[in-house]
C-alpha cells in the first residue's frame, strides 16, 4: 500500500467521522474537524516536498 493510498483513506474517514448528523458524533467537539485540518496540511505538506 503506498503513502497516498494510506492518507486518502484516513482523510475520507476523517470527513465522514467530522459529519454531525449521526447520535453518536455529536459530543466529539471540534475534534474530528481539527484532526482533518492536520491531515489535510500533513497531505499538503507531502505534495509541496514531492513524497506523494
Amino acid at each position: 500500500m503506498s503513502l497516498s493510498l494510506i492518507l486518502l483513506i484516513v482523510l475520507i474517514l476523517l470527513l465522514i467521522g467530522a459529519l454531525p448528523s449521526w447520535g453518536y458524533s455529536r459530543s466529539w467537539g471540534y475534534g474530528p474537524s481539527g484532526g482533518l485540518g492536520l491531515v489535510v496540511l500533513v497531505v499538503i505538506v507531502l505534495l509541496l516536498m514531492g513524497r506523494i
